[in-house]
């Protein structure tokens, strides 16, 4: 197995001290190494995989290797049926129901429990196949997302576990019935891979696209206790709004997520961006008792740059055990690397109180823009939420447009919305990853001016003509609002003008119209009638670029 990461330092240790250092790292390497026995009566055995780094150090005999955290396992789950994840459909269900698959709870095993079909299992589990094919299921992810791993759990299923799985995905509208989604186009997320059971298998994923329902095959047919699908989250802006409105920033279905926390010993550092308000205390964030000195803190990465309009600190359901004060910082950088941060204040220390939602607005001394949000509470304790209510910033928008476009398997159809060049889609869809906006923009334009006159056509004729009502494209009713309150002397005088337009060059008057009054657009049509075949076309086309960067903006804005 290839090194997962490294870390290099002189350790200070004299050299008496080896044989007592050798027995201790024996019993550590031992213990990641071998199974170790379940002694809750079971007598099962469970041998977790392990992903190594390599610690270096000027002594020989300090080189070893220590089980390293799967980092994936940080990321939220995607699949919660806190979040509205669900199990639409499995081929088979005889013995337990597909439903279990995405509870939160562990599972349990009940010992002499049976039902009227066999024995009683905390998981999904379809009937022995005695026939050729493999039983399945098909779930929708409570939010859409890049799948960076899944946790495949077999717990307490041990004569009775698939023998391998595998896990395809599709972006498909949430709403989806099972019947479109059978018919439906999967990409593979996870190939057939082995199972063993009565444990978590974890498995890595590293396909970059956007995924909204998954396809989890089993092989041939069997149980499975639990499946967690952790990733990154990919908003669906448009069905929600718009990203130009004010929205929760820290939320976990915007995209926000808890980083790192100094301690989250009774509460998971995620639940405090979750949705809703929490059901009891385990629903939030809480540190252990603090003995020392110091305080205890969260650091939040924000769904994307924004400006802070109002924040909340709920301490639901901590009564005895809420912090007794907090503070908030913030700071703006697209460094991954924190440990430099200037942290700024937005929130100073401030009394809190017990079960209790907290408003700030007029007591923010700094609304940012922020990119992270640093929670600090004092000393110690539970809170159950965090609600950062902002407006993204111009930058923050461009960055969701990158993301969007760089996630779908197949941007196609958002990108013809955009520019309705079949060639100039094709060619932005092959030229992923873009780096940034400005790396999208770049190169978005230089295939547009290489798509060529046919290629320009064909997306000048994807637009309705200056001054004609469209119902059934959106954008460009926004786009030519100007129009709408034109007088009828001059919005005849564009239908003539249109029409000696096209005859003259062959195509639709094409002009970039938001913010601009009929009168305006109007003028700059006679003026354009003086150019020369060549002359016009490569104005047009420049229209044509303005149009598209502004519509790509509407991918995340609506």
């Amino acid at each position: 197995m290839q090194p997962t990461g490294r870390r290099s330092g002189k350790l200070q240790t004299p050299l008496s001290r080896r044989a007592t250092i050798l027995q201790a790292l024996s019993v550590c390497v031992n213990a990641a190494r071998h199974p170790l026995p379940d002694f809750a009566g079971r007598g099962r055995v469970r041998r977790p995989r392990i992903l190594t780094f390599e610690i270096t150090s000027p002594y020989p005999f300090l080189c070893y290797s220590l089980p390293r955290m799967n980092d994936f396992r940080e990321l939220i789950d995607l699949a919660a049926e806190s979040l509205g994840g669900a199990v639409l459909y499995a081929n088979d269900d005889f013995f337990a129901e597909k439903e279990n698959l995405l509870h939160a709870a562990a599972p349990v095993w009940k010992e002499h429990e049976y039902t009227d079909r066999g024995k009683w299992m905390d998981g999904w589990e379809s009937r022995r196949k005695r026939a050729p094919g493999h039983d399945f299921a098909i779930i929708r992810l409570g939010l859409p997302g890049v799948v960076r791993g899944v946790v495949v759990d077999t717990s307490y299923f041990r004569g009775n576990y698939p023998e391998a799985c595998s896990i395809e995905g599709c972006f498909a509208a949430p709403d989806s019935d099972v019947e479109s989604l059978l018919s439906g186009e999967w990409f593979e997320l996870l190939p057939k891979s082995g199972l063993s059971g009565d444990s978590q298998n974890l498995f890595e994923i590293e396909t970059p696209w956007t995924v909204t329902h998954l396809r989890f095959n089993i092989f041939p047919d069997g149980g499975v206790a639990r499946l967690r699908v952790h990733g990154e989250v990919v908003p669906d802006w448009k069905r929600g709004g718009g990203l130009g409105n004010e929205i929760d920033l820290a939320a976990a279905e915007h995209g926000g997520e808890v980083l790192t926390c100094s301690d989250m010993f009774f509460g998971s550092r995620q639940n405090l961006i979750m949705p809703g308000r929490s059901m009891n205390m385990s629903g939030g964030w809480e540190t252990k008792r603090r003995r020392g000195p110091g305080h205890d803190w969260a650091i939040v990465r924000l769904a994307t740059e924004g400006e802070l309009r109002r924040i909340e600190i709920d301490t639901n359901h901590f009564k005895g055990n809420y912090p007794d004060t907090a503070s908030i910082e913030g700071t703006s950088t697209s460094d991954t690397d924190l440990t430099g941060a200037e942290w700024t204040e937005v929130l100073p220390c401030t009394k809190l109180q017990a079960h209790t939602r907290h408003l700030f607005a007029d007591e923010l001394t700094n609304r940012g823009p922020f990119t992270h949000l640093r929670l600090n509470v004092f000393p110690d304790g539970g809170v159950s939420r965090l609600r950062a209510h902002g407006v993204a910033t111009s930058a923050g928008m461009e960055s969701q447009v990158v993301l969007r476009v760089n996630s779908l398997p197949d941007p196609r159809m958002e990108l013809l919305a955009c520019c309705g060049s079949n060639v100039w889609a094709d060619g932005v869809a092959a030229a992923r990853p873009f780096k940034s906006w400005e790396d999208l923009t770049a190169r978005v334009d230089a295939i547009w001016w290489n798509a060529g006159r046919e290629a320009w056509l064909e997306a000048f004729r994807a637009h309705p003509r200056i001054g004609e009502r469209s119902t059934s494209q959106r954008w460009a009713s926004r786009e030519q609002a100007g129009t709408n309150v034109a007088s009828d002397e001059t919005l005849a005088a564009l239908a003539s003008g249109n029409r000696e337009y096209e005859e003259r060059f062959g195509h639709i008057f094409i002009i970039c119209a938001t913010g601009r009054p009929a009168e305006e657009m109007l003028a700059e049509l006679w003026r354009r009638l003086e150019n020369t075949v060549d002359e016009e076309l490569k104005v047009a086309a420049e229209e044509q670029r303005k149009i598209t960067h502004l519509r790509l903006r509407k991918l995340v804005t609506g």
